[in-house]
């Protein structure tokens, strides 16, 4: 009987250190999954942050333009202003 305990709990061990191995593989996927998670998610700000400067930079860039526009619209009103004065007087 003794011989046979032995045997069964030699494989009742083994079984666990079957089972602890295993456990430790899915702890280790586990860990390694959501590394890559944290790994993506700052990916994924740092990308978001580089947007945000592009879409301030073409703000900046269309208020330029849309002053500049004005400017020019102005200037053209008033050249417009002169030629009609110019014409007038002749």
């Amino acid at each position: 009987e003794i011989v046979e305990f032995q045997k069964i709990v030699g494989t009742l061990i083994e079984l666990v250190d079957q089972l602890a191995k295993a456990a430790e593989s899915e702890k280790m996927k586990a860990i390694g999954a959501r590394n890559l998670l944290k790994s993506i998610a700052k990916q994924r700000e740092a990308q978001e942050q580089q947007l945000q400067a592009l879409i301030a930079e073409k703000k900046m860039q269309l208020e330029r333009y849309r002053i500049e526009y004005e400017t020019l619209c102005r200037i053209e009103a008033d050249q417009k202003e002169f030629i009609d004065q110019f014409i007038f007087q002749k």
